[in-house]
């Protein structure tokens, strides 16, 4: 009585193995096998390799054995009744570590900001607060600073309204944007801290003189936080 040979059934030598391939067998492409995982030391003499090292695998897809295999040297891919599945390795993702950023000061042109001897935002103003805000995704931040300067003309008194009030309007559409209040100081500095110096000449509000002073009329920011980043 003949007993068939099954796929899994041992094969000796191979001297036979020609034969065996002219009657079907299927040899398992060699990236898919690396995929899978094999390896050529997992494969060695147990079971019925090619040239390149992969399995030689029946047209149903099960692997030959040699008679040199034993259970010992079963490979999952092969065999995983009898080999436990390797266990996938998960790394822990890495670390998110705050990093404490250095104060960042942001001055805006008062000019870009409002109309002159005004405290009320230009839409070019809103669209530099937005970007402003914007920036502060990501960042953990204590306070915001909003300091208000004006130019030399006009007087003492009027000059440090005016800043105050416009240090108030930026801080009250950063809150409109989700800000929280508390978390918003304003000042208002009026004419003092002038950044031109002795460059502009004359006292008379002239339109040469407004136009010399513009960078003296701004509305600097500063924020002071952390932001986290991946290792």
């Amino acid at each position: 009585m003949k007993k068939m040979i099954l796929a899994r059934k041992y094969l000796m030598g191979a001297v036979i193995l020609p034969g065996l391939l002219a009657s079907g067998i299927v040899m398992a492409d060699l990236h898919e096998e690396q995929r899978q995982g094999f390896s050529a030391a997992d494969k060695a003499e147990a079971y019925a390799v090619d040239d390149n090292g992969v399995v030689a695998r029946n047209s149903t897809g099960l692997c030959w054995r040699t008679g040199y295999w034993t259970p010992a040297k079963a490979i999952y891919e092969c065999d995983p009744d009898l080999v436990k599945q390797p266990e996938q390795v998960v790394e822990a993702p890495p670390p998110v570590v705050p990093v404490v950023t250095e104060p960042e000061k942001v001055s805006f042109s008062a000019d870009a900001l409002f109309d002159f001897d005004k405290a009320v935002l230009k839409p070019t103003g809103m669209q530099a607060l937005d970007d402003f805000s914007r920036n502060l995704q990501g960042v953990n931040y204590d306070l915001i600073i909003a300091v208000g300067y004006t130019d030399r003309i006009g007087s003492e008194a009027y000059n440090k309204k005016l800043s105050v009030r416009r240090a108030e309007a930026v801080k009250n559409y950063l809150v409109s944007k989700g800000i929280g209040a508390d978390r918003i100081f304003t000042d208002g500095k009026g004419k003092s801290n002038p950044v031109t110096g002795d460059s502009c000449q004359g006292t008379k509000a002239t339109r040469t003189l407004i136009n010399c002073l513009a960078p003296d009329r701004r509305v600097e920011i500063e924020v002071a936080g952390t932001r986290e980043t991946i290792n």
